[in-house]
């Protein structure tokens, strides 16, 4: 005897060894012996063969219409061989029973199960319910299949307009769109950013970069709306001053501003110029809803997304030809360039000039200051002002910046275009630490930690960064800052490109109006800002960062020799010589921190921000400096 049996939801068969009554012993079709329970047993049969059964079964089945089934059997719970005993007119043989019941197994939406055999039909209206979810998920089968077929064709699907962002910055994937580019990417091998960008979804890949921080950061644009006027504060006095500005090419947010005035007596009178749009605008006021929510203005190479609109930006920048509103710091100096008091004021600056770095580097250098150099407009003043500042980092004990760190920047001609999509990348390199740098740096740090102590002494709490430890963070209690050599340091002298400046320039200019500060002691508020601040902060600094990785592939690739030169950093990762590009060399032979190589460039990812480079020689052993400078990356 033979019989049918169900095994965890599967029909099988098999020859009776042994009936121990409750439970038999069978050899399966396999020659596997195995006992089985008697209430799992579905159907004794002598013919045909136990291996013969089933496949007999399903061809039998396949003639069966699932639909007639239903329609001819009654409402009441049914066995699988009674119901084939009714159907076929006569008792059923083991292939018609095993027939039927394969057939009533797989239709469970017509068919419920109600235990081992037995079932029940569905009622019509959850049957027709049932059907047409089938029928909706057979319409978004074949509608993901094709908009899949268009990916692959090269195509973008009209259902993915409007939603590329969303599909490849952060998919939902329970959405139709999102299976079909799953899938599409499958079968095409690419990434979801590689297929789109072929398809036409991005102009270029630097689309596709500024897209994901856009949708990150800036989820509803970049755009103000509509923004209220700004005017200038009335009354203010006006000083006696000739202020001239020092700033790259691009900056157009110009928060600081110099002025050398001879005292009588002897001595100089230098005014450290701050722009002032906390005189503009309030704590609570639209503007500052703005500018709380942007918390800082972003930069990257040839853009910038700014944390205050523009006519805000225009009104308040410290422009040549205007005179602006300031808050100004005073400090009175000898012959000898000793610091004999300061003064802080509100007040409105004549602006007489905006010098641009690219102006001034070649006739205010290092050189030109030890062995002299042609005359140009604001030479005794700029002198006079970096004298100062040497004498001011000598004082602090700390150098305001690393003396051998290169910087480089990034200039982006938009209106050129190369086979990467529109701009061409220039960058250019400067050492930190020239005359220009200490000079701007350490008056920077004289306003910002004289401020730091004004509100600290006036119990009016502010922003500061800290260091102590090694670890820099954002506090607002007054605390020193040993990197700096300072007892306190509060951001204050960019407020029209970062948030936290503003607050620290609102409570300054509370405590020199003497009125309440916008924001108390022991302010939640502040601290939320402080800790909002910090986080977009360092994300935009790592966009930013991100950004002149980019543009660095951007730089290799218009390069048309493959031939480049790095330094070793550690094991096979090298920056390169003429960019701040940062990257692993596979398969080079070990070389000591600081050796200088060449290397033959590959291949190069736009989307994946890297390169592949082979080691070709070893131009010359490392050095105490390079490998000092390589060991501090």
């Amino acid at each position: 005897m033979h019989v049918l049996y169900d095994e965890s939801g599967a029909f099988k068969c098999g020859t009776v060894l042994l009936d121990n009554d409750s439970s038999l012993q069978v050899e399966n079709t396999h020659g596997k012996r195995l006992k089985i329970k008697r209430n799992h047993v579905l159907l004794n049969f002598d013919s045909p063969a136990p291996g013969e059964l089933i496949p007999r079964a399903e061809s039998e089945a396949e003639s069966l219409e699932v639909d007639f089934l239903w329609e001819v059997c009654g409402d009441d719970e049914f066995d699988f061989v009674d119901f084939a005993k009714d159907y076929f007119g006569h008792a059923p043989n083991a292939v018609e029973s095993a027939a039927v019941l394969l057939c009533l197994h797989s239709a469970p939406i017509y068919f419920h199960r109600k235990g081992r055999g037995r079932f029940r039909k569905a009622p019509d209206d959850i049957l027709q319910a049932a059907l047409a979810g089938l029928e909706k998920k057979r319409q978004q089968s074949l509608a993901i299949e094709t908009m899949r077929d268009r990916l692959l064709a090269g195509e973008l699907p009209d259902e993915f307009e409007g939603m590329v962002p969303q599909l490849l910055y952060r998919p939902d994937r329970n959405r139709l769109e999102a299976k079909a580019l799953e899938a599409a990417c499958v079968d095409s091998g690419l990434s979801a950013a590689a297929l789109l960008l072929k398809c036409g979804a991005f102009s270029s890949t630097y689309e596709v970069h500024y897209g994901r921080f856009l949708f990150d950061q800036f989820p509803d644009g970049t755009d103000f709306g509509e923004v209220p006027t700004c005017p200038w504060p009335q009354d203010l006095p006006v000083a006696n001053v000739k202020a001239f500005s020092i700033d790259d090419a691009t900056t157009t947010e110009i928060d600081d501003a110099f002025s050398v005035t001879p005292r009588d007596g002897g001595g100089w009178r230098i005014g450290i110029h701050i722009a002032a749009p906390g005189l503009g605008f309030a704590r609570g006021s639209t503007l500052d809803e703005i500018a709380r929510k942007r918390l800082s203005t972003v930069y990257m190479p040839g853009n910038k997304i700014t944390m205050l609109p523009d006519s805000v930006v225009d009104t308040f920048t410290l422009e040549a030809g205007r005179t602006c509103p300031a808050v100004s710091l005073y400090l009175d100096i000898t012959n000898a360039l000793a610091v004999l008091s300061h003064e802080t004021r509100l007040e409105m600056v004549p602006i007489a000039a905006n010098l641009r770095h690219h102006d001034l580097e070649p006739v205010f250098n290092d050189d030109t200051l030890m062995n002299g150099g042609p005359d140009f407009p604001w030479k005794k003043e700029l002198t006079l002002l970096w004298e100062l500042a040497t004498i001011l980092e000598a004082g602090r004990g700390k150098p305001a910046t690393n003396q051998t760190q290169t910087d480089f920047s990034f200039a982006v001609d938009w209106d050129a275009t190369s086979p990467d999509g529109p701009g061409v990348i220039s960058i250019g390199q400067r050492l930190r630490g020239s005359p220009i740098d200490k000079t701007v740096s350490e008056l920077m740090i004289a306003a910002n930690s004289t401020w730091g102590k004004r509100l600290d002494e006036a119990g009016v709490p502010g922003i500061y960064r800290v260091q102590g430890g090694g670890k820099v963070r954002m506090a607002t209690v007054a605390a020193p800052h040993e990197g700096l050599g300072v007892d306190c340091y509060a951001w204050s002298s960019s407020p029209l490109r970062r948030y936290v400046d503003m607050v620290n320039q609102w409570q300054l200019i509370s405590v020199l109006q003497g009125v309440e500060p916008p924001f108390p002691p022991k302010s939640q508020d502040l601290m939320e800002a402080v800790r909002d601040f910090d986080l977009a902060y360092t994300a935009y600094a790592e966009f930013q960062r991100h950004m002149e990785r980019y543009w660095c592939v951007r730089w290799l690739r218009q390069r048309e020799d493959p031939i480049i030169t790095a330094r070793v950093l550690r094991d096979n990762v090298v920056r390169l010589d003429d960019s701040p590009f940062v990257f692993k060399v596979n398969g080079m032979p070990l070389q000591a921190p600081g050796a200088h190589i060449s290397l033959e460039l590959k291949d190069s990812d736009l989307l994946d921000v890297d390169v592949r480079a082979r080691f070709v020689s070893l131009l010359s052993e490392a050095t105490d400096e390079a490998a000092a400078d390589s060991l501090a990356q």
